[in-house]
């Protein structure tokens, strides 16, 4: 058996690394190498090492165990998940977009705050290796896919889920999952005695960090030396933006508020629009004529561009 690789290497931090230092790192890694995004051979078992080395590393007391001991601090516990993966058996219950797992992990999650819970801690369950933590209720996780707008918007969806009871015996029930605004992929919720997590599909035009929203227009030269006022388009609606004289190319015009809702929190986050310069590719007579007089006239003037 080869030898486990070094947690902080894993992650690409430091010893001294800190806390928001290694949660940003694991965050990086987790999205980079989640199976659904990255298609890779050997994807799952990436994804896997980075979230095993995040939940040591982020809690103080196991950090201080494998920073004295190394791996063999736990070598006592953990080994294969007992969970089972309903989607390798006799078909999905759910239909396209919803799939589940059994996972023998569930209780108290220490990465916990508020009812929300840290958005990647799930994913270790579904693809299994979870030891760390002590867990001994078997609890059903499930995974649910989003489009941009029922994540950005909230929706309510209706599920067919399987759960089990104290004795073990598998019951289906007919649930109403009231979906929050905000949730993006990874959030990871409770609904009663069930774990959902979420994948969201991308926008063609926007791109979304958090509660922000990125887009772009492109304008012309004259545009951009002049200013102008343009429409766009935000999750909220249509909204007129001013773009001043002057403008540089590449720069970000801020829309406040215009973002998603914060999830498990109050407000929204921004709406970004940058704005790109577009060059003529085949300009009429005319109108080569008049960048031909503005070039010269840039060359008395040293600099107009």
């Amino acid at each position: 058996m080869a030898a486990k690789k070094d947690y902080y290497e894993i992650l690409g931090v430091s010893k001294s690394a800190s806390d928001a230092e290694i949660k940003s790192a694991y965050r990086k890694l987790a999205r980079q190498h989640h199976p659904d995004i990255d298609k890779s051979a050997g994807a799952a078992e990436r994804f896997k090492e980075v979230s095993e080395a995040y939940q040591v590393l982020s809690d103080s007391s196991k950090k201080q165990q494998y920073d004295q001991f190394g791996h063999a601090a736990f070598s006592a516990r953990g080994g294969p998940s007992s969970g089972w993966d309903s989607s390798q058996g006799a078909g999905n219950p759910f239909g396209q977009g919803f799939s589940y797992s059994w996972s023998s992990s569930g209780g108290q999650n220490p990465f916990s705050q508020g009812g929300f819970e840290d958005p990647f801690d799930l994913f270790e369950q579904i693809f299994g290796g979870a030891g760390f933590s002590g867990f001994t209720q078997r609890r059903p996780t499930y995974q649910m896919r989003l489009s941009f707008n029922e994540a950005v918007h909230g929706v309510t969806k209706q599920v067919e889920a399987e759960t089990r009871d104290q004795q073990g015996r598998i019951q289906r029930k007919r649930l109403t999952i009231k979906v929050p605004a905000g949730v993006d992929s990874g959030t990871r919720m409770r609904f009663g005695d069930l774990d959902i997590v979420f994948t969201v599909d991308r926008h063609d035009e926007f791109h979304r960090e958090g509660a922000d929203i990125f887009s772009e227009i492109k304008v012309s030269i004259p545009q951009l030396v002049l200013g102008d006022t343009f429409e766009v388009n935000t999750v909220s609606g249509k909204v007129k933006v001013k773009v001043p004289p002057g403008t540089q190319p590449g720069s970000l015009v801020r829309l406040k508020s215009k973002g998603v809702a914060r999830l498990g929190s109050v407000g929204h986050g921004d709406h970004f629009v940058r704005v790109n310069l577009e060059i003529p590719k085949n300009p009429g007579k005319q109108e080569k004529q008049l960048y031909e007089e503005l070039y010269a006239l840039g060359n008395k003037k040293k600099g107009w561009f």
